[in-house]
C-alpha cells in the first residue's frame, strides 16, 4: 500500500497565494516578451575576463561558506563609505543571488505567526518567502503616487517584526525619498521593527531623481538588513550572485541557513563579482541612459492612449500600466498573449496591483515598440 503525497500546509498556502505561472523570457514563437527583468546587455568584458582568469588560476574548489574573503572585505568597505559608519566583512554574506539572501534572512529572523509589513505593489517574492517562514503578511497599499503610505505602515506596525521595501521599487519604478525613509526609520524605532531593504536597482535611477540608500539613514543603523544583487546593475542575472549586510548576529544565523540550503557560491563567479564591484560607475552609464530612453518611449506611447494610467518610472526598467478593461489582470495577460505579447499580471505584486499589468523594458527598442503596439490597444479596450 502506498501513501499518497500530501503537500505541507506551507506549500499549499504558498500555492494558494501565488498567482504566478511559470514563465520564461521567450514564451513562444512570435511572442514578444515584456516579462523578464533580464537585461539584454552583455555582461561587461572585465567581468567575463575575470571569470575566465579565476578558472585558469584555480578558483574551482569550494569557497568559504560565508563568501570569498576578498569580496566580502571590498563590499564591507563599500558599505562603510556609503553609510559613513563601519561595516566589517563579518557583517556580509555572499548568496546565490539576492533571492537566496531574502530567503535565508526571513527564515533567520521570523518565527511563525509574526507579522511582516509589506508596502505594495511590490516584488512578489517578499510575501512568498514570508509565507514559507510562517509569518502573517500585512499588505499596505502605496499612495496613488506609488510612494509609501507612512500612516498605513504605522497602523500596521503594531505587533510586527519586520517591514520590507524595494527601492527603487519593482514593479512601480518609484524611488522613495530621503524624507520617506527617515519617517520609516521613526516608525521602525517606535515599534522595534527590522527593516529589510532590497536595493537591486539602485544604479538604474533616472535624471532629475535623487536616490537615497537606506544605508544613508542614520535612524536605520541598528535595524537595517540590506540586500543587494549583481544581476541588474551589471547584467549578470544568470551568474546568480548577491549579498546581504546586517548586524553580525543576523548574518551568523542567515549564513547557517544559506550553508544548509545552498552551500557556498561558485568560487570563480565570486571573483567575477569582485571585478564587477570595482568597476567605475561611468562604465555602467551607457546602460542606464539606454534604459531611460526606453522608459521615455513607454511614457510617450502610453500618453497616446487615453484612459490608460502610468506614473512615469523614476527608476528600474519596469512600468506598471493601468488598463480600462473590467477584467482581472491574470485574464488580461492571457488575452495579451493571444495578441503576441507577454506581460505580468499586476495582481502578482499584491492586492494594489489589480487593474494593472507590468511590462519590462529590458529589451531592445524595436521589440519594445512592437510589443507595446500589440498591447496598448488591448489595455485601452479596443
Amino acid at each position: 500500500m502506498t501513501t499518497a503525497f500530501v503537500p505541507s500546509r506551507r506549500a499549499l498556502e504558498l500555492a494558494r497565494r501565488s498567482l504566478r505561472p511559470v514563465t520564461v523570457s521567450s514564451p513562444g514563437p512570435g511572442v514578444i516578451s515584456l516579462i523578464a527583468g533580464d537585461p539584454d546587455f552583455p555582461t561587461p568584458d572585465p567581468i567575463r575576463e575575470a571569470m575566465v582568469g579565476a578558472v585558469s588560476s584555480g578558483f574551482t574548489r569550494y569557497a568559504h561558506s560565508q563568501g570569498d574573503p576578498d569580496l566580502r572585505e571590498f563590499l564591507a568597505s563599500l558599505l562603510s563609505r556609503r553609510s559613513r559608519r563601519p561595516y566589517t566583512s563579518e557583517q556580509v554574506l555572499i548568496t546565490h543571488g539576492a533571492s537566496a539572501a531574502l530567503a535565508v534572512v526571513m527564515l533567520a529572523v521570523l518565527d511563525p505567526g509574526q507579522r511582516v509589513v509589506i508596502p505594495e505593489p511590490t516584488y512578489s517574492l517578499y510575501a512568498d518567502l514570508a509565507t514559507v517562514a510562517g509569518a502573517e503578511i500585512a499588505f499596505v497599499r502605496h499612495r496613488p503616487d506609488l510612494h509609501l503610505d507612512l500612516d498605513g505602515i504605522a497602523a500596521a506596525a503594531a505587533r510586527a517584526r519586520m517591514v520590507v521595501i524595494c527601492n527603487p521599487c519593482n514593479p512601480t519604478g518609484a524611488v522613495y525619498s530621503r524624507a520617506e525613509l527617515e519617517a520609516l526609520a521613526d516608525i521602525a524605532a517606535e515599534h522595534d521593527l527590522l527593516v529589510l531593504c532590497d536595493e537591486a536597482y539602485d544604479h538604474i535611477v533616472y535624471e532629475g531623481v535623487d536616490f537615497t540608500s537606506a544605508l544613508q539613514i542614520e535612524g536605520l543603523a541598528e535595524r537595517l538588513i540590506y540586500v543587494q544583487s549583481f544581476s541588474k546593475t551589471y547584467a549578470m542575472t544568470g551568474w546568480r550572485v548577491g549579498y546581504l549586510a546586517a548586524p553580525r548576529e543576523v548574518v551568523v544565523a542567515a549564513a547557517g541557513l544559506h550553508r544548509t540550503f545552498n552551500g557556498p557560491v561558485n568560487s570563480a563567479v565570486q571573483r567575477a563579482a569582485l571585478a564587477a564591484a570595482t568597476l567605475p560607475d561611468d562604465r555602467l552609464e551607457d546602460m542606464r541612459r539606454e534604459y531611460q530612453a526606453r522608459r521615455d518611449i513607454v511614457v510617450r506611447m502610453v500618453a497616446g492612449c487615453p484612459g490608460l494610467r502610468l506614473r512615469p518610472p523614476q527608476g528600474t526598467f519596469y512600468a506598471l500600466l493601468g488598463y480600462r478593461l473590467s477584467l482581472p489582470s491574470t485574464e488580461v495577460t492571457r488575452l495579451a498573449l493571444e495578441r503576441g505579447v507577454a506581460v505580468r499580471a499586476g495582481a502578482e505584486y499584491g492586492p494594489g496591483g489589480e487593474g494593472f499589468v507590468r511590462i519590462a523594458f529590458s529589451t531592445d527598442r524595436s521589440l519594445l515598440v512592437e510589443g507595446l503596439e500589440r498591447l496598448l490597444p488591448l489595455l485601452a479596450g479596443e
